[in-house]
């Protein structure tokens, strides 16, 4: 059973980055997809950036198009997610997970980790 650990989560002005990251242990990401998602407050959990196994195919929300690069390293067994530009209704729980079904839907994507607090401030 792999076990995903996100960090590099912080506080952050408007206008600030932040790198993500989300190691995997018990066995490699490699073949599986990888979703990035996030949580603010009182509200549902939202797509944020997936990326395929091979790291070729990446799919991003129109809310972070543009300033966010989902990447992966299946030698580091690690996902990361850029985070440029941030601004203050970027402020979530990150979480990133794998993709183990047929569609992108969430329910299709398992081993969540605990997640990692973003907060950015204007």
């Amino acid at each position: 059973q792999v076990q995903l650990v996100e960090s590099g989560g912080g506080l952050v002005q408007a206008g600030g980055s932040l790198r993500l990251s989300c190691s995997a242990s018990g066995r490699t990401f490699g073949t599986y997809g990888v979703g990035w998602f996030r949580q603010a407050p009182g509200k549902e959990r939202e797509f944020v950036a997936r990326i395929s196994w091979s790291g070729v195919s990446t799919v991003y929300a129109d809310s972070v198009k543009g300033r966010f690069t989902i990447s992966r390293d299946n030698v580091k067994n690690t996902v990361y997610l850029q985070m440029n530009s941030l601004k203050p209704e970027d402020t979530a729980i990150y979480y990133c997970a794998e993709h183990y079904g047929s569609t992108w839907s969430i329910r299709d994507f398992g081993s969540w980790g605990q997640g990692t607090q973003v907060t950015v401030s204007s």
